[in-house]
């Protein structure tokens, strides 16, 4: 599976429909069941973005209904970023891909 995040910004619609139920985002994401999708995580954020997703999916299409299913519900404009562990992009990596870091940890003395 493949991780993406989904930022989200409240349309105006969005933002009618929020403010008339409080939980809205919480009951549209329980309600959404996609084949092949599971959401890891949702966070409240400041900035350029109201809310980030964290979601796991098979591939692009079941991510893509997840994401016109909580737009659908919620009135979010949505920004689908695929997520690549960064343990990918270095140089001393490992051959095998599943041998390669997911994370990466802050060495002590740094």
């Amino acid at each position: 599976m493949s991780l993406y995040f989904l930022l989200g910004t409240l349309s105006s619609t969005g933002r009618n429909m929020l403010h008339d139920d409080p939980d809205l985002l919480v009951n549209c994401i329980r309600r959404i069941d996609i084949q092949g999708a599971k959401i890891l995580g949702t966070y409240a954020v400041l900035g350029r973005y109201d809310y980030v997703m964290m979601v796991e999916a098979d591939d692009n299409d079941a991510v893509a209904r997840t994401s016109l299913e909580i737009g659908v519900g919620t009135g979010l404009h949505i920004e689908t970023l695929p997520a690549i562990a960064i343990g990918f992009l270095a140089d001393a990596a490992p051959g095998n891909p599943l041998d390669r870091p997911t994370y990466v940890q802050e060495t002590p003395g740094q």
